[in-house]
Protein backbone atom coordinates (compact mmCIF):
# COMPACT_ATOMS: atom_id res chain seq x y z
CA UNK A 1 0.00 0.00 0.00
CA UNK A 2 1.23 3.27 -1.19
CA UNK A 3 0.75 6.16 1.70
CA UNK A 4 2.39 8.88 0.14
CA UNK A 5 1.46 9.92 -3.55
CA UNK A 6 4.97 10.07 -6.14
CA UNK A 7 5.77 13.90 -5.89
CA UNK A 8 7.54 14.74 -9.24
CA UNK A 9 9.53 17.81 -10.06
CA UNK A 10 11.66 18.92 -13.27
CA UNK A 11 13.94 21.67 -14.87
CA UNK A 12 15.40 21.85 -18.50
CA UNK A 13 17.87 24.27 -18.51
CA UNK A 14 21.63 24.89 -19.86
CA UNK A 15 24.12 24.26 -18.03
CA UNK A 16 25.57 27.61 -17.41
CA UNK A 17 27.54 28.75 -14.42
CA UNK A 18 24.62 31.23 -14.28
CA UNK A 19 21.90 29.16 -14.13
CA UNK A 20 23.74 26.77 -11.40
CA UNK A 21 23.00 28.90 -8.65
CA UNK A 22 19.44 29.34 -10.15
CA UNK A 23 18.25 25.71 -9.98
CA UNK A 24 19.93 25.45 -6.19
CA UNK A 25 17.27 28.01 -5.44
CA UNK A 26 14.53 25.63 -7.06
CA UNK A 27 15.36 22.21 -5.70
CA UNK A 28 15.66 24.34 -1.64
CA UNK A 29 12.45 25.81 -2.70
CA UNK A 30 10.46 22.75 -3.97
CA UNK A 31 12.30 20.65 -1.06
CA UNK A 32 10.74 23.10 1.68
CA UNK A 33 7.47 22.58 -0.11
CA UNK A 34 7.48 18.98 0.49
CA UNK A 35 8.19 19.98 4.12
CA UNK A 36 11.68 17.86 3.46
CA UNK A 37 14.01 20.90 4.69
CA UNK A 38 16.52 18.33 6.00
CA UNK A 39 17.79 17.36 2.60
CA UNK A 40 18.31 20.79 1.34
CA UNK A 41 21.91 21.15 1.43
CA UNK A 42 22.76 17.37 0.29
CA UNK A 43 20.49 17.62 -2.26
CA UNK A 44 21.83 21.18 -3.22
CA UNK A 45 25.23 20.08 -3.23
CA UNK A 46 24.66 16.78 -5.33
CA UNK A 47 22.56 19.09 -8.64
CA UNK A 48 25.60 21.78 -8.05
CA UNK A 49 28.14 18.85 -8.81
CA UNK A 50 26.23 17.08 -11.38
CA UNK A 51 25.25 20.54 -13.36
CA UNK A 52 28.61 21.10 -12.83
CA UNK A 53 29.72 17.97 -14.68
CA UNK A 54 27.64 18.26 -17.74
CA UNK A 55 29.16 22.55 -17.81
CA UNK A 56 32.30 20.99 -18.05
CA UNK A 57 32.47 17.70 -20.14
CA UNK A 58 29.00 17.31 -21.47
CA UNK A 59 28.81 17.18 -25.89
CA UNK A 60 27.74 18.47 -28.34
CA UNK A 61 25.78 20.61 -25.77
CA UNK A 62 24.61 22.03 -22.36
CA UNK A 63 21.30 21.37 -21.77
CA UNK A 64 20.54 19.08 -19.24
CA UNK A 65 16.91 18.22 -17.14
CA UNK A 66 16.86 17.71 -13.65
CA UNK A 67 14.26 15.78 -11.58
CA UNK A 68 13.58 15.30 -8.50
CA UNK A 69 11.18 11.91 -7.55
CA UNK A 70 9.59 11.45 -4.31
CA UNK A 71 8.67 8.35 -3.68
CA UNK A 72 7.79 7.25 0.00
CA UNK A 73 10.63 7.58 1.64
CA UNK A 74 13.64 8.19 -0.89
CA UNK A 75 14.15 11.18 -2.75
CA UNK A 76 15.76 10.66 -6.01
CA UNK A 77 17.33 13.38 -8.19
CA UNK A 78 18.78 12.76 -11.30
CA UNK A 79 20.39 15.16 -14.75
CA UNK A 80 20.19 13.89 -17.83
CA UNK A 81 22.41 15.03 -20.49
CA UNK A 82 23.04 14.31 -24.19
CA UNK A 83 26.31 13.43 -23.83
CA UNK A 84 26.68 9.48 -24.16
CA UNK A 85 29.61 9.36 -22.55
CA UNK A 86 29.95 7.50 -19.09
CA UNK A 87 31.23 9.41 -16.24
CA UNK A 88 34.47 8.64 -14.90
CA UNK A 89 35.10 8.15 -10.89
CA UNK A 90 38.91 9.29 -10.09
CA UNK A 91 40.86 9.23 -6.82
CA UNK A 92 41.40 12.55 -6.55
CA UNK A 93 44.39 14.16 -4.31
CA UNK A 94 43.12 15.44 -0.77
CA UNK A 95 43.46 19.10 -1.35
CA UNK A 96 42.37 18.74 -5.33
CA UNK A 97 40.14 21.24 -6.10
CA UNK A 98 38.38 19.65 -9.23
CA UNK A 99 37.13 16.19 -10.35
CA UNK A 100 35.99 15.40 -6.40
CA UNK A 101 32.38 15.94 -7.87
CA UNK A 102 31.29 12.06 -7.82
CA UNK A 103 33.35 11.07 -4.87
CA UNK A 104 30.79 13.95 -3.25
CA UNK A 105 27.95 12.68 -3.88
CA UNK A 106 28.65 9.03 -3.08
CA UNK A 107 29.88 10.97 0.23
CA UNK A 108 26.47 12.60 0.87
CA UNK A 109 24.27 10.51 -0.60
CA UNK A 110 22.43 6.95 0.47
CA UNK A 111 23.39 5.40 -3.20
CA UNK A 112 24.25 6.80 -6.46
CA UNK A 113 24.44 5.65 -10.08
CA UNK A 114 24.63 6.23 -14.22
CA UNK A 115 22.05 4.53 -16.63
CA UNK A 116 22.83 5.23 -20.17
CA UNK A 117 19.63 6.49 -22.27
CA UNK A 118 20.97 5.02 -25.46
CA UNK A 119 22.39 7.45 -28.66
CA UNK A 120 20.70 10.58 -26.61
CA UNK A 121 22.78 10.57 -23.45
CA UNK A 122 22.46 9.61 -19.88
CA UNK A 123 21.20 10.14 -16.78
CA UNK A 124 23.45 10.27 -13.44
CA UNK A 125 21.24 9.71 -10.50
CA UNK A 126 21.33 9.85 -6.25
CA UNK A 127 19.43 9.16 -3.80
CA UNK A 128 18.83 10.68 -0.15
CA UNK A 129 16.53 9.00 2.72
CA UNK A 130 13.42 11.41 3.38
CA UNK A 131 12.30 9.73 5.76
CA UNK A 132 14.11 10.23 9.63
CA UNK A 133 17.15 8.45 10.58
CA UNK A 134 16.22 4.71 11.23
CA UNK A 135 17.07 3.60 15.56
CA UNK A 136 19.60 1.09 16.00
CA UNK A 137 16.86 -1.68 16.97
CA UNK A 138 15.15 -0.91 13.54
CA UNK A 139 18.22 -1.15 11.52
CA UNK A 140 19.15 -4.74 13.52
CA UNK A 141 15.76 -5.85 12.10
CA UNK A 142 16.54 -5.21 8.39
CA UNK A 143 18.94 -6.62 5.84
CA UNK A 144 20.02 -5.36 2.81
CA UNK A 145 18.74 -6.13 -0.64
CA UNK A 146 20.71 -5.90 -3.81
CA UNK A 147 19.76 -5.16 -7.39
CA UNK A 148 20.25 -4.16 -10.48
CA UNK A 149 17.90 -2.37 -12.16
CA UNK A 150 17.73 -0.02 -15.37
CA UNK A 151 15.12 2.48 -13.90
CA UNK A 152 16.71 3.31 -10.86
CA UNK A 153 18.62 3.27 -7.63
CA UNK A 154 21.41 -0.02 -7.17
CA UNK A 155 20.48 -0.81 -3.38
CA UNK A 156 17.72 -0.50 -1.35
CA UNK A 157 16.67 -2.04 2.40
CA UNK A 158 13.55 -4.38 2.75
CA UNK A 159 13.02 -5.37 6.39
CA UNK A 160 14.26 -8.93 7.36
CA UNK A 161 11.73 -12.21 8.05
CA UNK A 162 12.55 -12.10 11.67
CA UNK A 163 11.52 -8.27 12.33
CA UNK A 164 7.47 -8.75 11.95
CA UNK A 165 8.88 -10.44 15.68
CA UNK A 166 9.62 -7.42 17.02
CA UNK A 167 6.22 -5.22 16.50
Amino acid sequence: MITQPTRHCAVELQALPSRIGQVRRIVSAQLRYWHLDPLIDQAALGVTELLTNVHRHAQPDKLCTVEMDLLLDRLTVSVHDHDPRMPLVCDAEQFATCGRGLSMIAAVSECWGVRPQGTTGKVVWFTLPAAPPATPLDLAHRAPVYGATTSGPFAYDRPSADSALVS
